[in-house]
């Protein structure tokens, strides 16, 4: 009852605003649908395509609808499995006309498909129709964007893959690619070094994701998992992709035979026509290329070998030559010039390869297994030598010098140094198993994994101002210069973790009303020597008489053993007896199904709570996490998901989500001490005019935001057409991100307690479909002719030309005691022409 007053009040403004009960001048049509056996056929949609009319057949299959006369209409018979129907007509006013029709079931050609047991195995994990990555407008146009716009998910930066669920940062997802577990680089800082996602759209066949409580055969991570599986192909193709920002092409063919497929996809990706609209100029010279290569042999029903290879090279590279940025308020307006010398160099490697076997000695039973390997080079070199003036902006409207510079409040230097580099592998072994005994499945795995991480850190930050040394050392006996936030390291870290599974889902009805789901992990790290377990339940119920409205309760504990990040302090310390973070969550949900505007849409709903243990605190400066692991803490997040979905737009898929979020956590052990003068002023440097403590109070800084503390998130993506020219099409994302916390660098983090403005991204797109679904190509054609689909597009980036904040450049003045947050922004409005084929 309360998702149905809630989808009726979303609705509300649409049903005012739209002709739906009324027309001037109508006509009826009326029928009754059958199916392929000539049964009535009950709760089919019948709606006007473009057009906001529509209803459902009765339990006798037989409907009623209005319609405009006058006019040329399409009618759309559609049910979930079966094959739409159409029926165009044009009646007089007045008229009645009897359209019946019988829908038949969709027919898929299949080569050696594994069976997966119905619906049980996809209760606690939401699908993702992958033919939407190629549209959503986006720098990335990858599966994560499609993600960034999903309840739970959040990003505050278009450049980058990474994403933050329900609290968790960028390291606590799980990433999946047919069933083996796949990385990123690990050095990368910033979301214009990060390069191409390991996942290639063009070779996706299903996505599913889940934001939390998901089963116990996923791995030991706290936060989401994405699983994702690649095509097995089924006849000769391929597809050609191209836009200003480079271009991807796939090929894809299965032998005579059906026994042998393969498919290959290359991309290149060059971001610098983005980065030219960052307020630091200068030469970018980004280049990201990847190959991806999958085949496979069936020399029969029962066993299956599959081949997976990986090769990716990012490469970065920018001289910068100067920059200005404006910031703070209108009241108290600031500017910021500098002029650079030096240059970054940048490279990420990578190679990926797996191979499984499939063996399936009779219908039932399912025995996998997947060997695979990961291999990172990752390189950072930079010196950027930035000479800045720090000017007041004139903030007076009446006087002639409004916006121009007042006075200086400082001149400086600055030099960042780096020389980063690592080797990193990642190698298992890995068996699965799978019983289908219709009303029960039963599943267990286990899983043998080597890491091995060889890593040199030499990096530094020099600051000057008025030729001082910052921090000064000048009153010292023995001046020296000091350097800020020195990380000087050298560590080889090895270690083998064990991992294995057990689970069970249980059909307690006779058709899926209610589900039950149980199982467990154990995790063991020699590192460490650590043993965790991991027990893990969910129960599905669906109403007998509410068939549209389901129920949700999902629970357990998510234990991550520490990866190579985690176990390196801020200063280079490694911390190898760092143990495993804990997360016990709890997530109940529904989903409501419903027709409004003649079509069907469905509204879920999640509710969750998560008690953090052990968690290692961490600060965020853009895609850059450093781990305290020398600390530990407690926390929580808890919070809110909707996300309403359906054909707003008739045969086309669309969505809105909204999230709300809380998480803390309370540090161990930290405190700090606030300082008082004689007089009982509280000491601030740089403001306080007498700086001499007299007395002093310790204080514990308790429950502090964490960095993900994302409020408020919304997300939206919408596809329209033209009704009468549906081959001009419109895509549509959208973001909105209320701040994240953050505060100055250093390992104090009880300071970081301000707020990053909103992030808000508008990204639209135009296409014009040359060969499709609307358009027929024509065989008699030399080039065209051998093409599937063709279209050509326009994309804004950043339609509304937001400057949002990637992260902040602190400047300090002489005293070493006023620190100035200085923006760092994200890309501005750029355009993008795309073509995209399908052969």
């Amino acid at each position: 009852m309360i998702a149905s007053k809630l989808s009726r009040c979303i609705f509300f403004l649409l049903l005012i605003i739209s002709p739906f009960f009324t027309f001037a001048q109508s006509a009826t049509i009326k029928g009754v649908v059958h199916d392929s056996l000539n049964k009535v056929f009950p709760d089919v949609t019948v709606g006007v395509l473009g057009k906001p009319i529509g209803t459902t057949t009765d339990e006798k299959g037989q409907y009623t609808l209005q319609v405009p006369s006058g006019e040329t209409i399409k009618i759309v018979f559609t049910s979930l499995g079966f094959t739409a129907d159409t029926s165009i007509v044009n009646l007089k006013s007045g008229e009645t006309k009897t359209v019946n029709k019988s829908l038949h079931g969709k027919v898929f050609e299949m080569h050696g498909v594994d069976i997966e047991g119905g619906s049980l195995k996809k209760i606690n994990i939401t699908p993702i129709n992958p033919k939407n990555v190629s549209s959503i407008p986006t720098p990335n146009q990858s599966v994560e964007d499609l993600l960034k716009t999903m309840p739970g998910v959040s990003s505050a930066n278009e450049l980058s893959s990474t994403y933050s669920v329900r609290g968790g940062n960028y390291d606590e997802n799980l990433v999946y690619i047919n069933d083996f577990e796949v990385y990123r680089p690990l050095l990368v800082r910033s979301g214009q070094q990060e390069g191409l996602s390991i996942i290639n759209p063009d070779m996706v066949d299903d996505i599913r994701f889940s934001a939390g409580g998901f089963d116990a055969v996923y791995g030991d991570k706290m936060s989401s998992v994405l699983d994702i599986q690649y095509r097995k192909p089924k006849k000769f193709g391929g597809s050609i992709n191209l836009s200003a920002l480079g271009g991807s092409i796939e090929l894809e063919n299965r032998s005579k035979n059906s026994k042998w497929y393969y498919m290959i996809g290359a991309r290149q990706k060059s971001t610098q026509y983005l980065l030219n609209t960052f307020e630091t100029k200068g030469e970018y010279r980004p280049s990201f290329t990847d190959g991806q290569f999958l085949a496979g042999f069936q020399p029969n029903k029962k066993f299956n070998v599959e081949i997976f290879a990986n090769y990716a090279y990012n490469r970065y590279q920018v001289v910068p030559t100067d920059r200005e940025t404006n910031f703070g308020t209108i009241n108290d307006a600031k500017r910021l010039t500098v002029y650079f010398e030096g240059q970054e160099i940048d490279r990420y490697q990578t190679m990926t390869g797996a191979v499984s076997t499939t063996y399936h000695p009779n219908d039932k039973v399912k025995l996998k297994l997947i060997a695979s390997g990961y291999n990172t080079q990752e390189h950072e070199n930079f010196d950027i030598l930035g000479q800045y003036y720090l000017d007041q902006l004139e903030t007076d409207l009446g006087k002639a010098t409004f916006g121009q510079v007042a006075f200086n409040l400082g001149v400086g230097s600055f030099l960042n140094h780096a020389r980063n580099s690592l080797d990193g592998d990642v190698f298992s072994l890995e068996h699965k198993g799978e019983v289908d005994e219709n009303k029960t499945i039963w599943q267990w795995g286990v899983k043998a994994e080597h890491e091995y991480f060889d890593s040199k850190l030499h990096e530094w930050y020099y600051n000057d101002s008025s030729g001082y040394s910052i921090p000064s050392s000048r009153d010292s006996a023995n001046p020296a210069i000091s350097l800020n936030d020195v990380v000087i390291s050298s560590a080889t870290l090895s270690s083998n973790h064990y991992s294995g599974y057990f689970e069970n889902i249980l059909d307690l009805s006779d058709s899926s009303q209610l589900v039950l789901t149980s199982g467990v992990r154990a995790n063991y790290s020699d590192l460490n020597s650590q043993l965790v377990i991991s027990p893990r339940v969910s129960l599905k119920y669906t109403p007998k008489n509410h068939k549209n409205l389901s129920y949700r309760l999902a629970g357990g504990f998510y234990y991550q053993p520490p990866f190579y990040r985690e176990l390196i302090g801020i200063d280079g310390t490694v911390y190898p007896n760092t143990k495993a973070q804990q997360s016990i969550q709890v997530v109940f949900g529904s989903d409501y199904t419903f027709l409004a505007l003649g079509r069907e849409f469905k509204l879920t709903s999640e509710i969750y709570y998560k008690f953090l243990d052990n968690i290692i605190p961490y600060e965020v400066d853009n895609l850059r996490i450093r781990y305290l692991p020398n600390y530990s803490a407690t926390g929580y997040a808890r919070g809110l998901d909707f996300r309403l979905f359906g054909d707003f737009v008739p045969g086309v898929e669309s969505w809105a989500s909204i999230s709300f979020l809380q998480t803390y956590e309370n540090i161990k052990g930290d405190y700090y001490y606030t300082r008082y003068n004689a007089e009982g002023e509280e000491i601030i440097k740089g403001f306080t005019f007498d700086q001499n403590a007299t007395d002093s109070v310790k204080t514990e800084p308790g429950y502090i935001p964490r960095p993900t503390d994302q409020r408020v998130n919304f997300g939206l993506f919408f596809q329209d057409y033209l009704p009468k020219f549906p081959t001009y099409k419109m895509q549509l994302s959208l973001l909105f991100g209320t701040g994240l916390p953050f505060g100055p660098p250093g390992a104090d983090r009880y300071q970081d307690v301000l707020r990053t403005p909103q992030y808000k991204r508008v990204d639209i797109g135009f296409s014009k479909q040359l060969i499709g679904d609307e358009v027929k190509r024509k065989p008699h054609s030399k080039f065209f002719g051998g093409f599937e689909s063709l279209s050509i597009g326009l994309e804004v980036f950043n339609l509304l030309q937001v400057s949002n904040v990637a992260s902040y450049t602190w400047i300090t003045d002489v005293t070493n005691a006023r620190q100035y947050a200085v923006p760092n922004y994200l890309t501005g409005r750029q355009l993008n022409i795309r073509l995209n084929a399908k052969f």
